[in-house]
């Protein structure tokens, strides 16, 4: 296509257009744990990996654990960090990581500062808009646990999920 500028030059199209970035997005690995199990077979599985990161911290943390067709765990990420008594999470930031991670299921976890497992309305909420981008994107919401004090509650296991 040609069209005139302002300047009433005779110009192609894209000669002055916006520039836009040609990107290219990666997994970064920053570290990696050793885990004896290998597969996730049970809650109590997924309650004492995610208790390694975050069953002492005084704030609320949102972990994502990516799993392979076997549900064997091959990443683990923090997707927030929040306040005493909360954290944001964002559906977006969880799947941005399941997706570079070619999971063909995940696990989502985090603490409860307090103690208390109960779930929150808050809770249960991301929960289920977690799994209804799971679905769309056909990646499995396996479980979602709560860390608290020495206890876990898995929302599986209480038909929550």
């Amino acid at each position: 296509m040609i069209y005139e500028n302002k300047n009433n030059e005779t110009c192609k199209n894209n000669e002055h257009g916006k520039r836009i970035n040609l990107v290219s997005v990666k997994l970064v690995k920053e570290k990696s744990i050793s885990y004896l199990p290998r597969v996730i077979s049970c809650p109590s599985d997924v309650a004492s990996l995610f208790s390694k990161f975050i069953a002492d911290s005084d704030r609320e943390q949102f972990m994502l654990c990516c799993l392979n067709t076997k549900n064997q765990p091959t990443d683990i990420s923090i997707i927030s960090t929040g306040c005493l008594d909360s954290t944001v999470v964002h559906p977006r930031e969880v799947f941005k990581v399941a997706i570079l991670s070619n999971s063909a299921s995940i696990i989502i976890a985090h603490n409860h500062p307090s103690g208390d497992t109960e779930p929150s309305k808050e809770d249960k909420c991301i929960t289920n808009r977690i799994n209804e981008v799971a679905k769309i994107l056909g990646i499995r919401l396996i479980d979602h646990i709560i860390i608290g004090d020495c206890s876990y509650l898995s929302f599986k296991e209480h038909d929550i999920l």
